[in-house]
């Protein structure tokens, strides 16, 4: 991946950040969640935060155009249960 991010472990991390955001929002359902860094601007995890829940990524500025590209991608294929990104 760009910049040294590298591919999310979906079967660790992934599992933490769905258990994390489910827990998070039945407990508070106005929550927003978001995850910044490396990952917050590659595609593959964008599209996996997506289908995650998470609610917003950030990341650096000359990234920017690749995670609004893949966030948008995602919301139209519907993979996942976020409307935003």
């Amino acid at each position: 991946m760009q910049g040294g991010a590298k591919a999310i472990d979906r079967d660790g991390v992934g599992r933490l950040v769905g258990i994390a955001v489910a827990e998070g929002c039945a407990a508070r359902s106005e929550l927003k969640n978001g995850v910044c860094g490396g990952h917050g601007g590659a595609p593959e995890p964008v599209r996996f935060f997506h289908t995650a829940g998470i609610d917003s990524v950030s990341c650096s500025p000359f990234r920017v155009p690749v995670a609004r590209l893949e966030a948008g991608r995602a919301a139209l294929l519907g993979t996942g249960v976020s409307d935003s990104g």
